[in-house]
């Protein structure tokens, strides 16, 4: 409850300042709670740092969670008991990864137990590039800021003896193992592993840091969580149920388990400032990062650029009209996707390359974190569109992974190929960028990769590892009860379908007639007697017994991953009007799509049906279902509160979705240039387009009442001529206003 009254209490400040720059509409809390896994801490735009609170340990020092790491996420908003703040982290994602390098003040005895050492908190407050809090154990006040590589934390401490803390042994990582190095009594380096990314132990890979402290401490030391360690005296003291410290720093230190100390003699509302840069390259890269991006600048200073940053990215899409919530669910929404990817490389460039961790360096960005199976659909489409700068070099990005790895990405992080999910997203992404326009990359490498992992015999095929069978039947059988055949077969054909477009419009008529061919092999699944897709056995015959309802709620199902059926029945994007006529026709189709709403099959909170409350504008006359079932959805799922997305924002995606949405026009075949029309939010939006990429630097959308009685659009116009609910993206860019009459 205090959580919420601080929160309501922030926005109601903020609320009265009379907002008027986007970044002031943004409420990093949205997305905090129901699985959402967002957080509200400081990261500036597509950047490596982000400076998180640490709540998921437990709820108080006599009932902490024992194992943080069933946490995917550093942050939950229920949650009030905090242990420090992560550098690094993720958002939105599903499965537990990075999140370490806790950083914690504390005051009176020192303990260096991370059971006894948290605090419950209040006055929590947050807005992009800023978090802040005040732990009620110890009344110290806890800010966090950042810069692209660098975190900034300030701690306003009381009166007495006061400490701050550098955990290495605790974290969201499964992984374990440090090393940290007394440089002087202001600065420590060190080194901590990351990785089993989704629980594959095969992604591992090191963090670098180096942490500063802008004032001298009083005393300094470290701690190992162990036996007795020779030569040091540190030993489990079992009367008090600790462990004794020591403050010799003549020599490094390493293990599972480790940790810094340093302890102060403080006045009250003394603020001390504790900088800390990181590299996934080295500890020099780590020190060069900080020294390049901080400068010497204090908070205040750090804090004003980051928050310029923001309003700056924020302010490419202007909105007018609409209620303060929904600016507030809109803004919040457009923050998010500029999360992940975020870049990788130092400021000298230096990045580790794919797989091989070899010191690699580039003139452009590179980014890493690609959680394609969920971007690939929606929030790639939107960097081109509004950040085409970071788009092309998240391609290229792409492109250097597979000269560097021999296979394009399909669930990266930090230069590790993790595989999670399935099917080929990289394709899509590829060719809806070129086919955008947007093509200043290695496309002969490219298609190179791309058909690579299209025709190379599954036991080759990282990408397609069932290839085998989608080649000579076209489709994948169901081999084990929960397999995902389904689902992988699905997500093959709208890949190939991307590149049987790519192929057509380069002239290779043979590949194109080969992927197109496949891209129809969802044909196979359709049953007639359920009216949905059902897994295949290996000897041809339909998988029984079936229910296209198993899989609700993330159960497992036969042949689907993480859905059911009808999660993904309509999932031929590539192919609508097809799907209709296997369904019976038009009508046939319609009423089924909208029993999957009415009855509540549609899940809000995952990637395979997300498109489907566009489907219904493929046919005349029934457009009107699209604007309707959007509203409703937009309504119930998307809210300024902590639960306001409906389940894992996956990376971006979910919130990708509210803004296209929110803006009139949907991207909903991925690898398609084309966008499906339904009602905007607002009355005039305003996106700021940049004139190197597309030569016109604005698009404006806007709404005008007619006085239709139904609320619905009544028609649409395009540079102020006629157009359909259907639009290729080079038209809408070109036509400069693209107008709703309702």
């Amino acid at each position: 409850m205090k959580k919420l009254i601080a929160s309501l209490s922030f926005l109601f400040i903020w609320n009265c300042a009379n907002a008027q720059d986007p970044v002031d509409y943004v409420d990093p809390f949205i997305g905090t709670t129901n699985y959402g896994t967002c957080n509200p801490g400081a990261v500036c735009p597509n950047g490596l740092m982000s400076v998180v609170p640490f709540n998921v340990m437990g709820s108080d020092e006599n009932t902490y969670d024992k194992d943080a790491r069933w946490w995917s996420t550093p942050y939950e908003y229920t949650n009030s008991y905090f242990t420090g703040l992560s550098h690094v982290n993720l958002s939105g994602v599903g499965c537990p990864e990075m999140g370490s390098l806790l950083l914690m003040p504390t005051t009176g005895e020192l303990n260096v137990d991370y059971h006894h050492y948290g605090s419950k908190y209040e006055k929590e407050t947050a807005s992009p590039g800023y978090y802040s809090l005040q732990l009620t154990k110890y009344n110290i006040k806890v800010e966090a800021t950042s810069t692209l590589r660098t975190g900034l934390t300030r701690f306003t401490f009381p009166k007495g003896k006061s400490h701050i803390l550098m955990n290495l042994g605790e974290g969201l990582t499964n992984e374990s193992g440090a090393y940290l190095r007394r440089i002087n009594n202001r600065e420590i380096e060190g080194m901590k592993f990351l990785g089993t990314f989704c629980y594959n132990p095969q992604a591992v890979f090191p963090i670098y840091f180096v942490m500063r402290i802008n004032k001298a401490p009083k005393q300094t030391g470290y701690w190992k969580f162990q036996r007795k360690m020779t030569g040091v005296e540190a030993e489990w003291d079992k009367d008090n149920g600790k462990y004794k410290l020591y403050t010799q720093y003549d020599r490094d230190l390493a293990g599972d388990d480790i940790g810094a100390w340093f302890t102060f003699d403080t006045e009250e509302n003394e603020q001390i400032e504790v900088a800390v840069g990181v590299s996934f390259v080295s500890m020099e890269n780590a020190r060069q990062n900080l020294e390049a991006e901080q400068h010497g600048a204090g908070f205040d200073e750090i804090y004003a650029s980051a928050r310029k940053q923001w309003n700056d990215d924020l302010s490419r899409i202007i909105v007018e009209g609409g209620t303060k919530e929904q600016k507030t669910v809109f803004y919040t929404a457009l923050y998010h996707t500029l999360i992940h990817p975020n870049i990788l490389q130092d400021v000298n460039g230096e990045y580790p390359a794919m797989e091989t961790g070899e010191t690699k360096t580039t003139k452009n960005n590179r980014y890493t974190v690609y959680s394609l199976w969920d971007t690939y659909r929606n929030l790639h489409q939107l960097m081109t569109l509004v950040y085409p700068e970071r788009q092309i070099d998240m391609v290229r990005t792409m492109v250097d992974m597979y000269k560097e790895h021999g296979w394009l990405p399909k669930w990266e992080l930090y230069g590790r190929e993790t595989l999670t999910m399935e099917g080929d997203p990289s394709l899509p992404v590829i060719v809806d960028t070129w086919m955008k326009g947007l093509r200043d990359f290695d496309m002969e490498t490219a298609y190179e990769a791309m058909r690579k992992s299209a025709t190379l015999p599954g036991k080759e095929n990282l990408m397609r590892p069932d290839n085998d069978d989608y080649m000579s039947k076209g489709y994948v059988p169901l081999m084990e009860q929960f397999d995902n055949s389904v689902s992988h077969a699905l997500e093959y054909y709208i890949a190939d379908y991307a590149l049987y477009t790519l192929a057509k419009s380069m002239g290779k008529k043979e590949d194109a007639d080969l992927f197109y061919k496949r891209s129809m092999g969802y044909k196979h699944y359709y049953c007639k007697e359920f009216g949905t897709l059902r897994p295949i056995l290996p000897d041809g015959k339909f998988y029984s017994p079936f229910d296209p309802l198993q899989g609700q709620n993330f159960e497992p199902s036969p042949g689907f991953h993480e859905g059911n059926s009808w999660n993904y029945t309509f999932y031929v994007p590539h192919d609508v009007k097809g799907l209709a006529r296997l369904m019976g026709g038009q009508k046939k189709f319609i009423d089924k799509l909208q029993m999957v709403f009415d009855k509540g099959y549609y899940d809000p909170a995952n990637e395979p049906d997300i498109a489907y409350p566009y489907l219904f504008s493929y046919f005349k006359g029934e457009e009107w279902r699209t604007q309707k079932t959007v509203r409703e959805l937009l309504a119930k799922y998307f809210t300024p509160k902590p639960d306001g997305i409906p389940g894992n924002d996956d990376a971006g995606t979910m919130s990708a979705w509210a803004v296209f949405s929110m803006m009139g026009f949907y991207p909903d075949c991925p690898g398609v240039p084309e966008y499906t029309l339904t009602d905007p939010t607002f009355d005039r939006i305003t996106i700021r387009l940049n004139p190197e990429f597309y030569g016109k630097d604005k698009l404006i959308i806007e709404k005008k009442e007619n006085g239709s009685p139904e609320g619905y659009i009544q028609k649409i116009e395009l540079g102020g001529k006629k157009t359909g609910y259907r639009i290729n993206h080079n038209d809408l860019v070109k036509g400069g206003t693209l107008t709703f009459y309702k």
